[in-house]
């Protein structure tokens, strides 16, 4: 997860007026993304397997998820 802006072969989402990038390839793969504030960073959940822990505790900042 990372700060940027939309591009040719991304999707866009509004949710609750906060806009969401994401690539579409992966969004296909992806289907559906939720994404939940833990207090600690973002939990993610998608049918992507991220590996034993899908927590991000990164704010964009050069961080991964499931690398």
């Amino acid at each position: 997860m990372a700060l940027d802006e939309p591009k040719d072969n991304d999707d866009t989402f509004d949710v609750k007026g906060l806009k969401f990038v994401v690539d579409k390839d992966f969004m296909q793969k992806a289907e559906n993304i939720k994404i939940d504030f833990t207090g600690m960073g973002f939990h993610l959940d998608s049918n992507i397997d991220m590996g034993e822990s899908s927590g991000c505790g990164s704010c964009g900042s050069g961080g991964t998820c499931g690398d």
